[in-house]
C-alpha cells in the first residue's frame, strides 16, 4: 500500500499497488506524450528551416550562376565583337594594300608606255628595226606585272580567308565553352535539387516513423499485443494473488469457434470457484474499418457456454471515444448474462471483483455437495434446499449490492485520481517555470540597478584573478 496525499486538501489516502503503479504509467504516460509532441514540433520546426535554408542557398547560388554567365556572355559576345571588327580592319587593309599595289603598278605601266612613247618619236627611224624587239619586251615585262599582281592578290585572299577561319574557329570554341557552361550549370542545378530532395525525402521518413511509433504508443502496452500484455499482468500477481487458478488459451475449436483465454480458479478442495472467458479486441488508430464491441458479445456468449464457463468478459480497446466503455467496468446483462465490457487497465480488478462474489457463495456449493453426496431423508433435503436457495439469492444480492457499490468506489477513485493527476501536472509545469526563471537568474540581473553589490562582485572578481595569476 502506498499513501497519497492530495496537493489541494492536503489528505493522505491509501491506493494499492495496482492503482499505484496505473497512476506512475498515467504519469509517465503523459510526460511521453509530451515529450514526443515537442519533438514532432521541433522535427517539424527543423524541416522546415532546411527548407528555408536550401531554398534560400539554391537560390543564392542561382542567382550567383546566373550572374556569372552574364559575365561569361558578355565577355564572350565583347570578344566575337572585337574579333568581328579586327577581321573587318584585317579584310580593309588587305584590299587597301591590293589596291595600292594595283595603282602603282598602273602608273608604273602608264610610265612605261610614255617613255615608250617618247621613245618611239625621238628615235622612230633610228629604232625602227628594234621596235618589235622592243615591244615584245613590253608584253613580257607588262605579263610579269599582271602574274606579280594575280599572285599578291591571291595571296591576299589565302591571308582573309586564313584570318576569318581563325576567327571562325574562335567563335565556335567560344559557343562550345557557353554550352559547357550551361550544361555544367543545368547538371549542378540538378545535383543540388536531388540532394535536397533526398534530405527532405529523409526527414519525412523520420517524420512518418516518428508518427507511426505514436500511433502504436497510444497504450501504455509497448511492444505488446492486448492479449500478451493481459497474460503478463495475469502472471506477474499469479503466484500471490491467484495460486492455483488455471488461466491459459482457449485452443479447443471442436465447436466452430474459440475465445482467446479461459479462467479458473478453485480451492484447496478442488471445488470451482469462478470461470471465465475472456476475448480480447485491439484495433490500430488506422484501421481503415472500425468494429464495435457489440459486434462480438453474440459469439463470445456461445463460447461462454459452450466452454461451460460462469462469466464472459470482453477486454476491448474499440470504440476508444465511447464514453460509456471509458467509465470503467460495463455489465452487458441487459443483452447476455453474465457479460462484461472492460478496458485494459481493468482486467486484474474485474478477475479479483468476480473472485471475491464467488467465494461468498463457495461455502454453500460445498454444503451442497455435501447434502448431495448423502442419504437424507427427502423431506428435510428439500427443506435445506429450499432454506440454501434462500440464503443463497440473499448472498447473492448481497454479493451483487456490494459489486456495485465497488464499482461505484472505483469510479470515484479514477475520478479522484484523474484530479490528482492534473494537480501533479500543474505542479510539474510550475517547477519547469520556476527552474526556468531560476536559470535565467544571473549576477549581472541580480546586480542591475544596485551599484553597491555591483561594486563588491567586480570587487570579489578582482582578488580572485589576482589570486589566480
Amino acid at each position: 500500500m502506498h499513501d497519497i496525499i492530495c496537493p489541494y486538501c492536503n489528505k493522505a489516502f491509501k491506493i494499492d499497488e495496482a492503482g499505484y503503479a496505473d497512476i506512475l504509467a498515467q504519469v509517465r504516460d503523459s510526460a511521453f506524450e509530451q515529450q514526443l509532441h515537442e519533438r514532432l514540433e521541433l522535427a517539424e520546426q527543423d524541416k522546415r528551416n532546411a527548407i528555408e535554408l536550401a531554398r534560400a542557398k539554391a537560390e543564392a547560388e542561382l542567382q550567383k550562376a546566373a550572374a556569372a554567365r552574364d559575365a561569361e556572355i558578355q565577355e564572350l559576345k565583347s570578344r566575337l565583337e572585337a574579333g568581328e571588327l579586327a577581321q573587318k580592319m584585317a579584310v580593309a587593309e588587305a584590299m587597301a594594300q591590293v589596291e595600292r599595289e594595283r595603282d602603282k603598278l598602273a602608273y608604273d605601266l602608264e610610265q612605261a608606255r610614255k617613255e615608250k612613247q617618247a621613245d618611239l618619236q625621238l628615235a622612230e627611224a633610228r629604232l625602227a628595226q628594234q621596235l618589235q624587239q622592243t615591244v615584245s619586251d613590253k608584253d613580257a615585262e607588262i605579263q610579269t606585272l599582271k602574274a606579280r599582281m594575280e599572285s599578291i592578290a591571291l595571296s591576299q585572299k589565302l591571308a582573309v580567308n586564313e584570318a576569318v577561319g581563325a576567327v571562325e574557329k574562335e567563335r565556335d570554341e567560344l559557343k562550345s565553352s557557353l554550352m559547357r557552361s550551361e550544361l555544367e550549370k543545368q547538371l549542378a542545378e540538378q545535383s543540388l535539387k536531388d540532394k535536397y530532395e533526398t534530405q527532405l525525402k529523409d526527414r519525412e521518413d523520420m517524420i512518418e516513423r516518428l508518427r507511426d511509433m505514436k500511433a502504436r504508443l497510444s497504450t501504455k502496452m509497448v511492444g505488446e499485443t492486448l492479449e500478451q500484455h493481459c497474460e503478463t499482468e495475469f502472471n506477474r500477481i499469479r503466484a500471490t494473488a491467484f495460486p492455483r487458478a488455471y488461466f491459459e488459451k482457449d485452443n479447443d475449436a471442436r465447436s466452430g469457434s474459440k475465445g482467446d483465454y479461459i479462467f479458473r480458479d478453485t480451492d484447496e478442495g478442488g471445488t470451482e470457484i469462478v470461470s471465465i472467458m475472456f476475448e480480447m479486441k485491439n484495433e490500430s488508430d488506422r484501421t481503415a474499418t472500425k468494429n464495435r464491441n457489440e459486434d462480438f458479445l453474440k459469439e463470445l456468449d456461445k463460447d461462454r457456454q459452450e466452454k461451460g464457463c460462469e462469466y464472459a468478459v470482453l477486454v476491448s480497446m474499440l470504440e476508444p471515444d465511447s464514453e460509456l466503455y471509458n467509465t470503467g467496468i460495463v455489465d452487458v446483462f441487459h443483452r447476455y448474462p453474465k457479460m462484461y465490457v472492460v478496458r485494459p487497465q481493468f482486467f486484474i480488478p474485474i478477475i479479483t471483483l468476480l473472485r471475491n462474489a464467488a467465494l461468498n457463495s463457495l461455502k454453500y456449493k460445498n454444503e451442497l455437495a455435501l447434502v448431495k453426496a448423502q442419504n437424507i431423508d427427502i423431506t428435510n433435503f428439500e427443506s435445506e434446499l429450499d432454506t440454501f436457495k434462500a440464503a443463497f439469492a440473499k448472498n447473492y444480492d448481497l454479493a451483487s449490492r456490494r459489486f456495485q457499490t465497488a464499482i461505484d468506489e472505483i469510479d470515484k477513485s479514477i475520478d479522484h485520481l484523474q484530479k490528482t493527476k492534473e494537480a501533479l501536472l500543474g505542479t510539474d509545469r510550475n517547477l519547469r517555470l520556476a527552474n526556468d526563471k531560476a536559470q535565467d537568474v544571473t549576477i549581472k540581473r541580480l546586480t542591475r540597478g544596485n551599484p553597491t553589490m555591483a561594486a563588491k562582485f567586480a570587487e570579489i572578481n578582482k582578488e580572485q584573478s589576482e589570486d589566480g595569476q
